[in-house]
């Protein structure tokens, strides 16, 4: 039952709760703690999603989708970058969207959730949300699936490097003088000034009870960077179905990913060009880059481009691909291709960067390399196909990480534990939400 206006969209369940009939946690809420997690929750995902969607849009739809399974309600408050048609207009509302805090604040209001779950409020939604949730004493648990809260292009990222100069030099100047997001000054100091506004306001540190770091990586970076440590959990992303072992027999090295520089395309390129003919490669994606590959086939005989694919194409050449190339040049999140490839049992290849170097067990789940030498690509890519019983090991070893640790059902229970660390600590802090009658009293 959509709700939608030119930029928003509130995806609400056909059977939804309102009024009095409060999901069975808020009907206990005013009472002693501990909780119990077996517990139904009402859950409302906020997410700015992309124009292109992308694997953080993915796992949004995979959590509700989780989520419900086990018995919750889920609602979703999405705004859509598609729908961005003034872009003066949005750069005036991304620190603070007035039009999102009394929606979210309605919203919230009316259906009464017990947890508010946010992704991504950049760039139309803006934090004003954290903002709704605190006025209704509402936990909010925010997943941290880039580094936009620390760094203006979200990326750490620059001139074909990663770059941590903001950081280290404790001003976001330099993003702003190098134009970081989307090449522009203009929007990088839109996104500069979002972060040193909620930065002075407290706004991350004060109304957000628990944080979802997607790598242990990731969530050293954001403690280094004066996060709360004892907020930050760990979850990684999963995905919702299993689509089975593959056989691996194409005989062929596969990379699915947009085509952009810091995807390390450029880095794969090179490395086929050392090759020679005796190496099947298949690329899936499009992006800034195609034209670059679209010239490298018609001088590779052993290259082939696809394009863009369907999800389930995608997943059918993944089953019959020998490895995986992920030649990232900066921090990965946490790729759901890469928890893809280790569903349907394939290796990967990996730049030794950031997350990927943790993800990936040298020897046992992939190869590393240095980020941007083709020529240790190149070499192991030989390797590998050169030695048959320990790509068949490596196959072995991918889908078993993925059935240990990358499950749904592995998923859901940390999920669901951080949410119940959320409210217990709203508890702590608020104390037992007012109550009328055997109901949520809403403050004013």
């Amino acid at each position: 039952m959509p709700l939608a206006s030119s930029e928003w969209t509130i995806d609400l369940p056909n059977s939804h709760r309102c009024g009095n009939d409060m999901s069975p946690y808020a009907l206990r809420y005013g009472k002693t703690l501990p909780l119990e997690t077996s517990a139904a929750l009402r859950v409302l995902l906020v997410h700015n999603s992309y124009r292109q969607p992308g694997g953080e849009d993915q796992v949004v739809s995979a959590e509700a989708n989780l989520l419900r399974s086990y018995g919750h309600e889920v609602l979703l408050y999405q705004a859509n970058n598609a729908n961005i048609h003034n872009q003066l207009v949005v750069l005036g509302q991304v620190v603070w969207n007035h039009q999102s805090f009394r929606e979210l604040r309605a919203l919230i209001q009316q259906y009464q959730p017990d947890i508010v779950h946010v992704h991504n409020t950049f760039p139309v939604i803006s934090p004003a949300a954290l903002y709704a949730a605190a006025k209704e004493r509402v936990p909010v648990v925010h997943t941290l699936h880039n580094y936009r809260l620390l760094c203006p292009a979200a990326t750490f990222y620059r001139d074909g490097q990663v770059c941590e100069e903001c950081v280290h030099s404790r001003s976001l100047l330099p993003a702003v003088l190098h134009a970081c997001y989307r090449q522009s000054r203009l929007t990088t100091a839109a996104a500069a000034m979002t972060l040193t506004a909620h930065r002075v306001a407290h706004s991350w540190l004060r109304h957000v009870a628990a944080y979802i770091a997607l790598t242990e990586f990731a969530r050293q970076k954001f403690v280094e960077c004066g996060f709360d440590h004892g907020k930050m959990h760990v979850k990684p992303n999963f995905i919702g179905r299993d689509p089975g072992v593959g056989s691996g027999s194409g005989g062929y090295a596969l990379f699915v990913g947009r085509l952009t520089e810091e995807k390390g395309v450029a880095t794969l390129l090179r490395a086929w060009k050392q090759l020679g003919d005796g190496f099947p490669l298949e690329i899936v994606g499009e992006g800034p880059l195609s034209p670059e590959v679209r010239a490298a086939q018609l001088t590779m005989p052993n290259l082939r481009w696809h394009g863009w694919l369907p999800k389930d194409q995608v997943l059918a050449r993944m089953q019959r691909a020998a490895m995986l190339i992920m030649p990232s040049q900066w921090y990965e999140g946490f790729p759901v291709t890469l928890l893809e490839a280790f569903a349907t049992g394939l290796p990967a290849l990996v730049s030794r960067i950031g997350s990927l170097a943790a993800l990936v067990e040298e020897g046992k789940t992939g190869l590393q390399f240095e980020s941007g030498n083709a020529s240790e690509v190149a070499c192991n890519v030989r390797f590998l196909f050169s030695n048959p019983e320990i790509l068949q090991q490596m196959r072995r070893a991918s889908r078993e990480e993925y059935e240990k640790k990358y499950t749904a059902e592995a998923n859901y229970a940390t999920l669901t534990g951080i949410y119940y660390a959320a409210l217990s600590r709203q508890y702590e802090l608020s104390g037992p939400h007012p109550k009328e009658q055997g109901s949520r009293q809403i403050p004013k």
